[in-house]
């Protein structure tokens, strides 16, 4: 007798179908289930298709129902509320300037809140808003605005009106484009009753009471945010006829990251003679939170549990005040090369912009302060870039592909670029060897190896015309198989020129293999040595060490004016490892691609004879 029980794990169409003609054959009442042309057959397929949607939409609920798996927003908004978390909206992008009223009189001036300022990227013209009254009293008779934070965008304000009788009455901040950092709440008491209160933001209910003048936010089901308040219990409840004023910056994101200079629109307390000076760029601007960055950062949110006490909580919660950080790395200062204790250093790789400005790492620091653990202090740094030199030796098969040498070198640039881009310069990301080399490989059916090394490159920029003591960190260890190695050659380590104080030569630095970095000057492609202990090199923890030095002027690094002096060394793994505030990337432009035709397979080197490979170390 046929096998009567169905294979309920079998959840493809066909499969099921295949099992449903097989529950039929234990069966006598129906004999055309296996004619393709009966109307049997077609209730199957109807069967089938059911139990195959049906088999789905539990497969993809059940997913929804984890924050790791779920794919639609509105779940993995709500699954990140469970955890207390609230994703970031967009960022308006924030400059800092100073503003001098060339014409001002009286006692004080007011800068009021929203004076327009204007500034052009790209040859478009963007709005920037002061979003406080700033009030100033001359100094020797002169009118100072300083350190005025500006922000792009377009200040709004909206108004809702309590209605007790409206249970699904929300107050949503209508544009997608607001940035709810900006918001302030007022209740005011009523349309005829201008007496209100400014509500603060909570992101809790630890010290909230039943009159505290709390709001919340949240992610409503469209993407927009919505304010809501306590129930009287957990916060103050609002009573009806109040009026819920938001004010907020609506705001273009990203698109005038980098803006310098701003020109006055209108007047300041109604003066129009104004001189501007800028304090930092604009920066900062960034999109609303992505769904994987919202999964990520929702459970360590949740773990930290609104206090700073290990690295990670300052991760989390810097990403959650500046979220244009693309990486953040965190340490206690302890663990520096020269320990400094009581303190947390935190470096951040901004999504756009080079470096923080003074502002900015200002800011992150006041927005830390209500969960620093008590005396510990934090300090932001900038990201230290170690660059990677790469030479590399491409082979390839000319019988096997249609492309050209230059083609074949363009397509490996792109594939190194990729991996630079794509897999680097963030903190936790490693410089891995055998990656780049396969990558390299799998970038044509033609290409049949590579030969690839490496050196690790370091700059620093000195103070001229003053004896000063250097430290370079690279922490990877540095090749260095036994004592005086290569000390003939100059050993691994090697310097872009510079000159020195009462000397007209151009000197470089070396290392002797024992531990010593030298520096000498060249007479006839000859290297005379002007200082052999001008600094130390230790191997092992890759710290080099510049004794004082009173450096006059630097060389031209590749035919450019530079401000750096550029130290190059030679790792003792082709794995880089970057540690604390340091980022890894390669230095795709300076680095030496050679593609060249295997003459092995081509036929000429019969038995390998003249046949040249390239070293790899």
């Amino acid at each position: 007798m046929a096998n009567s029980k169905l294979v309920v794990s079998d959840l493809d169409f066909s499969d099921i179908k295949d099992n449903l003609k097989k529950f039929l054959q234990s069966q006598s009442q129906f004999q055309d289930y296996d004619f393709e042309g009966s109307g049997l057959s077609i209730l199957l397929d109807i069967l089938s298709y059911n139990t195959h949607y049906m088999a789905y939409l539990a497969n993809m609920s059940t997913n929804e129902l984890y924050l790791d798996s779920a794919d639609i927003r509105n779940n993995i908004v709500s699954l990140a509320k469970m955890l207390g978390y609230t994703p970031n909206s967009p960022r308006a992008p924030k400059a800092s300037i100073n503003v001098v009223v060339n014409d001002g009189t009286g006692t004080s001036i007011t800068m009021a809140k929203g004076t327009v300022f204007t500034t052009t990227l790209n040859d478009t013209t963007y709005q920037y808003i002061n979003n406080e009254d700033i009030t100033t009293t001359p100094v020797d008779g002169v009118f100072t605005f300083s350190n005025v934070t500006l922000y792009e965008g377009t200040l709004v304000k909206f108004k809702y009106t309590v209605d007790e009788t409206d249970v699904d009455q929300k107050f949503i901040i209508p544009s997608s484009n607001a940035d709810t950092s900006t918001l302030k709440v007022i209740v005011q008491n009523s349309a005829s009753d201008t007496s209100s209160n400014t509500y603060t933001l909570s992101s809790g209910f630890s010290g909230v009471g039943s009159d505290s003048k709390v709001y919340f936010i949240q992610e409503s089901t469209d993407g927009k945010f919505e304010v809501y308040f306590g129930d009287g219990v957990t916060g103050k409840k609002l009573e009806n006829g109040n009026v819920v004023i938001l004010e907020y910056i609506v705001t273009n994101k990203t698109s005038s990251n980098g803006a310098k200079t701003f020109a006055l629109q209108g007047s300041v307390g109604g003066f129009t003679n104004v001189s501007i000076t800028t304090n930092s760029v604009s920066q900062g601007g960034a999109d609303s939170e992505d769904n994987e960055s919202v999964k990520f950062n929702a459970p360590l949110n949740f773990a930290a549990q609104d206090r700073a006490v290990t690295t990670t909580d300052y991760e989390t919660l810097v990403k959650g005040i500046y979220p244009n950080a693309l990486s953040v790395s965190a340490w206690g200062g302890e663990d520096d090369e020269t320990p400094r204790y009581g303190i947390v250093k935190i470096a951040i790789k901004a999504g756009s912009g080079a470096t923080l400005t003074d502002q900015t790492k200002l800011d992150i620091v006041n927005g830390l302060k209500k969960f620093n653990v008590a005396s510990v202090k934090p300090e932001i740094v900038d990201p230290e870039t170690t660059s990677i030199v790469l030479t590399s030796n491409v082979k390839y098969d000319a019988k096997s592909t249609t492309k050209s040498k230059d083609t074949l070198k363009s397509d490996v640039i792109k594939t190194i670029t990729d991996y630079n881009t794509g897999t680097l310069q963030k903190f936790d990301s490693v410089f891995r060897h055998s990656k780049i080399t396969g990558l390299i490989d799998d970038t044509d059916n033609s290409i049949l190896s590579n030969i690839t090394t490496l050196k690790m490159r370091k700059s620093f920029t000195p103070t001229l015309n003053s004896a000063t003591k250097y430290d370079i960190y690279y922490r990877n260890a540095l090749y260095n198989p036994h004592s005086g190695h290569n000390s003939a050659s100059g050993g691994i380590l090697s310097s872009t020129g510079f000159k020195v104080e009462n000397d007209n030569n151009e000197m470089f630095l070396d290392d002797d293999g024992q531990g010593n970095v030298r520096r000498y000057y060249l007479v006839s492609g000859v290297k005379t040595y002007a200082n052999e202990t001008q600094g130390t090199i230790n191997y092992t923890t890759g710290q080099v060490t510049l004794n004082l030095i009173n450096i006059a002027s630097i060389s031209n690094i590749r035919g450019a004016a530079s401000t750096v002096i550029e130290i190059t060394v030679q790792p003792s793994s082709n794995d880089v490892v970057p540690v604390r505030d340091q980022i890894v990337e390669i230095d795709v432009a300076n680095s030496i691609i050679t593609v060249e035709e295997d003459t092995f397979v081509g036929g000429s080197a019969e038995a390998g004879v003249g046949y040249t490979t390239s070293t790899s170390y």
